[in-house]
């Protein structure tokens, strides 16, 4: 199991720097960022992330956490209500079920746009994107972070990836090749300069 206390004093560390918030050293690409994690740890990660979230904003960094799994249940509360919701899993099988609730949660005309929304009506210096385990199969990894580079540009984004990420290719809990995915840095092999 890996070391989740020196994981996120590193992420602190170079989370609350200047040039990782002024997207320094980049290189012209897109400022997205992994942490991946061992699945077993979700329940402690969750933790940690809310105290680094905490210790973020007292140190003047505030940080808009979009949360995968909260922004699902409550475009779904909102289209056809989660008690409906449950009750229509009930009588479907796995496949029309998959296809049901990826058609409400359709990604273009849908999810990007709350998402946007989110990102608009925030001040924040950076942006978590956690819950990618929670939604699998619904919601890919891959395929949010193709889409947010439109509009989650102003900002650092990083992804909390339950799973390994080698700068090619994101795994889900290290079993499920979710994609190839290039344009993402490994937060863990970024220095933390002030």
């Amino acid at each position: 199991m890996e070391n989740l206390t020196n994981k996120f004093k590193h992420l602190y560390d170079v989370i609350s720097s200047d040039r990782f918030l002024s997207k320094e050293a980049l290189g012209g690409e897109i400022p997205f960022f992994i942490a991946a994690y061992e699945a077993e740890q979700q329940l402690q990660v969750e933790d940690a992330t809310k105290r680094l979230i905490k210790k973020l904003e007292t140190s003047g960094v505030p940080v808009l956490e979009i949360n995968l799994y909260d922004v699902a249940c409550e475009i779904l509360e909102q289209e056809i209500g989660l008690d409906e919701f449950f009750s229509i899993e009930k009588e479907m099988d796995k496949e029309e079920f998959l296809d049901a609730i990826q058609s409400v949660l359709e990604i273009h005309q849908v999810l990007m746009p709350k998402i946007d929304s989110l990102i608009k009506a925030s001040s924040a210096k950076v942006y978590f994107l956690t819950g990618i385990g929670l939604v699998f199969p619904f919601i890919r990894s891959h395929t949010i972070l193709n889409n947010l580079q439109s509009i989650a540009k102003d900002s650092p984004t990083v992804a909390f990836f339950p799973g390994d990420y080698n700068g090619h290719s994101l795994n889900l809990f290290g079993l499920l090749k979710d994609d190839n995915y290039y344009r993402a840095f490994n937060i863990d092999n970024i220095e933390a300069k002030q």
